[in-house]
Parts: C-alpha cells; structure tokens; sequence
C-alpha cells in the first residue's frame, strides 16, 4: 500500500509540472478552454487501476479495474447506451445542475441514513438496482451480489435477466428480492415468470417499461470488434436463442418470443398484472409527469424514475431532472426512486434532497464484481454510504427525513 501511494505521489509531481508547461499553452495543443479543462480534470484524477478493492478511493476507481478484467465484449455490453452514449454522460452531468446549500451549527454525531420503503425498513437509502447477465462478469454473478448485498444490509433487485435464478439469489440474500420482470408479448411466459418470483417469497415485482429491442448500442457493437473470441460459443442467435440461457425463462414455452418487451404493452398491462399477483407493483422506465399520473391512476405501489442507464434511448435528459416532476406529480402518494448516473454520495443526498425515496446503482456495483468479486461490490457501498454520512454531516442533515428541497439549488435557475 505505501508503494502504491508513493508512485501516485510521483505521477501527480509530473501531472503538476505539465499543467504549467508551455506545452499545454502550443499551438497544436489548443484545444479552447473547455476541452483544455477536461483534458486537465481527466490528468489530475489519475485513474491508475487498483489491484485490491481496498486501494479504491472512490466507486469510479473500479471501473478502470473491470475494463482490464473483462473481454472487450463484456466490457463494452456494460458500458454502451444508445447511439453516442449522450444520455449515459447526461445521466452523470445531470447532478451537476443542483448545488448543495449546507447547514452549520448543528449536532451531527448521530446520522441515520434508515429509509421505510412498501412496508420494509432499511438502514440505507442505496438499491442494488437490476443488472442482467452478471455471470459474463464475475463467475458467480448475481449470487456474490447477493451475499455483499447481505453483509451491508441493501435491497437488491433483480434482473429478469440474470445468469442466476431467483431461488439462488434470495438464498445468497437470506431473504426475498425484488423480481424486475421482462414480460416478453407472451402473456404465458411473462405469468409464469410472476408465479416463480411468487412462490420464491419475492414481495415485490419490478415492471420495466421503457426498454424496447432495437436500441442502436454503438459502444457495445464496436467493443465487439476489438474481442476476437467466437462468440457463438456462448450466445445462440435469436431471442429464444438468448432466452434459453438465462434460469428465469427455464421450463418455459418460449417458441412465441418475439423480444423481451411487448410492443403493444399498455396500462391494461398493469392492471392485468396486479390481478395476477399478490405481489406489490413498481414501474421502472417512468420519466414524465403524465406517466407519474398514469402510474398512479393505474394503481402502481411504487415508481422508478429511470432510463436504463442510457442504454434505452438517445433522450439526453439526465434521471435527475426528470425527477423533480415525477415527485411533485406523486405527491407522495407512492414511493420515488431514481437511478442513472450516481456514483458519489453527493449525489445520492442531490437525489434525496429533490424528493427520492431512494436510489439505485447499476454500473458501479458491477465495476466491484468483475474487478474482485463480491468484496468489489462490498467496498462500493460501503464508500457511497461513506461518503453519505460525510455530506449529510456537512450539511447538517441528521436523518434522510431531514433532506429536504430546501438542501439543494438549481444554477440554471
């Protein structure tokens, strides 16, 4: 470790000397002010891959980790979104529009960060949000998921599309998940697959909405190039193809599977769903302050404001701003929850400050599983409620209760 802080110290001494050299100031280095200072930004975080999860200073440490420990492939089906990836930057860029007003003066020895979600109580406000195909990632996938999920207390929700079924994972947890459900056009195989996450305790199940099969994943496309492993080793053409690997979709008649979203999917569907289960109903996908009304017209128990990550469509609207709508819309009639583009604890409070219930992760949680397992994904959430209860403190917020709008500003405001 004090090797590694030494050649850190080192490469920053260079970086220090070449942000004042004339070198940046050449005529074939101008760049304009803002690219020279995102070149700058980039040089001076200093992402040297870690080799242990316990070098990491933060979650975005461990991405350049799974980048060196995956195929370009995997790499790449992790990191795309959609055409230029403009809406996964906007996911992250977003939380830069709201600024942190902090309180002084206040008695912050003591910090809750406990949030009462459908009934349950837990002692953080960070989901592990749905990931399909995590075994392409780290041998045991969803189940070591499941077990860091277990030891730091966090809500996992599941793929419909895990590498792992839902029996596995909730013995992993050591209690129920919550089951994302890709419902396919066949109303067949998307009740079976309710029925399953019934009989396995899950007690609530996630519809997603806004996913549909032909987004144009650029990224992932051309990481394919750069990965010279035969691919039909492992992925068959074909949504049956892709179906018959994953455990959830086992046993069943997929012969009529046309893709993992029906097309025709109205808010009938939900009202079918809810007479089909007694499961609680959350709608992950939701955007938009007429879908919000909708929802909630429609009897959903919960909403997730979410994009899939930017891997749904080109929108280049952030999660975070499309948020406050949905809030003011609920008016807390059911819980929000909003994922896309966290990866600090700034973030998490900008989230909660604006309305959320709750928050969910995707892309960082999964960086800790390719790079180390199930301690990768420990150490990720352990740093973001780290560095929760830091911000709650400086900003002088005792419980998650007491972040409130008045926490946070919009500078385009």
């Amino acid at each position: 470790m004090q090797e590694y802080f030494k050649e850190a110290s080192s490469r920053r001494r260079f970086l220090l000397w070449l942000a004042g050299s004339p070198l940046i100031a050449l005529p074939h280095m101008s760049f304009g002010s803002t690219r020279r200072s995102r070149i700058l930004e980039d040089l001076f975080q200093d992402r040297s891959v870690i080799g242990a999860p316990e070098e990491a200073f933060d979650v975005l440490d461990f991405e350049a980790a799974a980048r060196q420990k995956l195929p370009p492939a995997h790499f790449g089906y992790l990191a795309t979104g959609v055409d230029g990836d403009l809406t996964v930057r906007a996911n992250q860029e977003g939380f830069l529009r709201y600024e942190i007003r902090s309180r002084r003066m206040i008695d912050t020895r003591n910090i809750d960060m406990s949030v009462r979600l459908l009934g349950t109580t837990w002692d953080n406000p960070i989901l592990i949000s749905p990931v399909g195909s995590q075994k392409a990632f780290y041998p045991e996938g969803e189940v070591a998921v499941a077990r860091a999920a277990r030891s730091k207390h966090h809500l996992q929700i599941l793929s419909g599309v895990t590498t792992s079924s839902v029996e596995e994972v909730v013995a992993a947890r050591g209690e129920p998940v919550w089951q994302q459900l890709y419902p396919t056009n066949d109303w067949n195989v998307g009740r079976a697959i309710v029925k399953r996450a019934e009989a396995a305790g899950c007690p609530v199940l996630v519809l997603t909405v806004d996913l549909h099969d032909d987004s144009n994943r650029e990224t992932l496309f051309r990481s394919k190039r750069a990965d010279d492993r035969p691919c039909a080793a492992c992925h068959e053409e074909g949504i049956a193809g892709y179906l018959r690997r994953k455990p959830m979709y086992d046993g069943l008649n997929i012969s009529k599977a046309k893709g993992l979203f029906p097309d025709d999917m109205t808010w009938d569907y939900v009202k079918r769903l809810k007479d089909a289960t007694t499961m609680k109903l959350v709608v992950k996908g939701i955007v938009t302050r007429e879908d919000a009304q909708l929802a909630i017209e429609n009897g959903v128990d919960g909403i997730i404001v979410s994009n899939h990550g930017g891997r749904a469509e080109e929108t280049n609207r952030s999660t975070i701003e499309c948020l406050p709508e949905i809030v003011e819309q609920t008016a807390g009639k059911v819980p929000v929850i909003v994922d896309g583009g966290i990866r600090r604890g700034t973030d998490i409070f900008k989230a909660l400050a604006l309305g959320a219930t709750a928050i969910g992760i995707g892309r960082p949680y999964v960086w800790g599983l390719a790079a180390f397992g199930q301690p990768g994904v420990e150490t990720v959430l352990g740093i973001l409620r780290r560095e929760l209860t830091t911000i709650m403190r400086s900003a002088g917020t005792i419980s998650v209760d007491r972040i409130t709008r008045t926490f946070v500003t919009d500078r385009t405001r």
